[in-house]
């Protein structure tokens, strides 16, 4: 009797679900379990961004979206059988292998790419083409996961730049731009990364894909609201930064700043937002009781049919899933532990022409490398006055938390004096930027990476230097060198760099001899 009871008790939940389903989906729950587990650092960080950074708070709701959009489709979903796929293991070893390249190489975004690929995956691995074809939307809306977008503030900044500079002097406000600054009568603006638009920008592609998903069935009123939800954004960001500027004229910049954070920080998006859904309702072609999906048709569509010869037990497939997922991870953590040799002490040599001297007066500049074994901060002069700073960071391996080509890393250390005002022409082969103090005062700035015989300011080229040396457990290390010039001296930033770049004999080996690698 008290068994009859409990299987009496659990009837109805597992009644809900059709005998066919069961299984697979209990397969696909242990998959997800697995993935998680072993790549639960990659899903901590994910969260954290969620949490802590507001460009991503949206991100929180991603899961929930897209279980509302099974949801919609599971009356159809249902009267889809669902199979295991061996075939699926190779898009699961696929993402698998990116997390591994992300992870050794220190690449967070790769990483958070790889765990919602891996996801992906398994569903096909386990429940088989036809729910996967059935579900496409929604598997590819959960890539909204992945916190991206920060890589697109500097372009964002310039955008906004320009569009506040071009709506101010329309208004008839004199003004001046250099870079992201404004000078205005009322004061100097700066256009700075929390004012990118970039927070915006990406919570609308989200909203735009699930409303274009949602409310309409034409493709082309679909493209055209899509374009629509992306251009708006930044068009009513331009919008923002000028009505800041221009309020300040009257009202002056304390007052601008509150209400810009008041009503532009809260207000004014939500009703471009409200906007664009508004003048798109007219236009929404998709039925209310629309089943998304034909769940008989999917069944029965000949294509999946043919698919059906690799078809395999989902249990089977998903002991392979689980195994590849151990062998990868395995993998990961034997490359993990290469590591190159680190010199006890490194010091800046003398350079021909030129003198160590203390840093010159003014605003304190110093790059950030905060993962670095050693790193070394130091001033040059030449006997015309010419003054070259030169930062140089010596890395035993890259990996998250020590990446010198980090977001954030490098010549401009966030929340210090300094602010990217913009990018400058490359100068001795490094990647140069402008930058700029609250006294305005500027500083050109020249960044080089070197690993192995390569150097270059490009950091894609160096993580992948530094993938090859973990996957085949050969080590080298990696430099950071930046060259640095302030503006107003009796020689200009760029004739100072280029001059010092010349006397070191070649920075390649320079740097080399500096890190005592040769």
């Amino acid at each position: 009797m008290p068994l009859d009871l409990a299987l009496h008790g659990r009837a109805p939940l597992t009644d809900a679900i059709p005998a066919q389903w069961r299984k697979p989906l209990l397969h696909l729950a242990l998959g997800w379990a697995v993935l998680l587990v072993l790549l639960w650092p990659v899903l901590a960080d994910m969260m954290r961004q969620f949490w802590n950074s507001s460009t991503y708070n949206h991100n929180l709701f991603v899961p929930v979206i897209c279980g509302w959009l099974v949801w919609l489709r599971s009356p159809e979903l249902l009267r889809i059988t669902p199979q295991g796929w061996w075939p699926g293991l190779v898009l699961l070893a696929g993402a698998l292998v990116l997390w591994l390249l992300g992870d050794v190489s220190g690449t967070a975004i790769i990483t958070h790419f790889a765990l919602v690929f891996a996801m992906q995956a398994m569903v096909l691995v386990t429940l088989g083409p036809r729910v996967v074809w059935a579900l496409l939307f929604p598997l590819a809306y959960a890539l909204f996961l992945v916190p991206v977008g920060d890589e697109l503030v500097p372009t964002l900044q310039m955008i906004t730049a320009d569009l506040t500079i071009a709506l101010t002097h329309w208004s008839g406000i004199p003004a001046v731009i250099d870079g992201v600054f404004i000078d205005t009568p009322a004061g100097l603006f700066e256009v700075a990364e929390a004012c990118s638009g970039v927070k915006f920008l990406v919570a609308m592609a989200a909203l735009g894909s699930l409303a274009a998903h949602v409310c309409f069935t034409s493709a082309t009123r679909r493209a055209v609201f899509m374009v629509v939800a992306l251009v708006l954004p930044i068009l009513a960001n331009g919008v923002r930064a000028w009505g800041t500027i221009y309020i300040a004229q009257s009202q002056g910049l304390e007052f601008a700043a509150g209400f810009d954070h008041v009503f532009y920080g809260w207000i004014f998006f939500a009703l471009v937002m409200a906007l664009l859904l508004a003048c798109a309702w007219p236009f929404f072609d998709r039925p209310r009781d629309d089943a998304f999906i034909d769940g008989a048709a999917i069944q029965g569509r000949p294509g999946f049919a043919l698919l059906d010869a690799f078809a395999a037990p989902s249990g089977r497939c998903l002991a392979a899933g689980a195994l590849l997922a151990f062998a990868v991870f395995a993998w990961a953590v034997q490359a993990r532990q290469v590591e190159a040799v680190v010199p006890e002490r490194i010091d800046l040599p003398q350079v021909p022409g030129w003198q160590l001297a203390p840093m010159a007066d003014g605003p304190w500049w110093e790059p950030r490398a905060a993962g670095a074994d050693h790193r070394l901060l130091g001033s040059y002069v030449a006997p015309d006055g010419a003054r070259v700073e030169v930062f140089y960071a010596f890395y035993r391996n890259q990996q998250d938390g020590r990446e010198a080509t980090a977001f954030g890393e490098g010549a401009l250390m966030p929340d210090t004096g300094w602010s990217w005002l913009q990018a400058a022409p490359s100068l001795a082969g490094g990647r140069g930027e402008w930058m700029l103090t609250s006294v305005t005062v500027r500083r050109l700035a020249m960044t080089f990476y070197r690993h192995r015989d390569m150097t270059t300011p490009s950091a894609p080229r160096i993580k992948l230097g530094n993938m090859a040396d973990r996957l085949s457990g050969d080590a080298h290390p990696t430099m950071m060198l930046i060259l640095s010039s302030q503006a107003g001296g009796p020689v200009d930033p760029e004739t100072a760099i280029i001059r010092f770049a010349a006397a070191t004999g070649g920075l390649p080996a320079w740097m080399d001899r500096i890190g005592q690698v040769r």
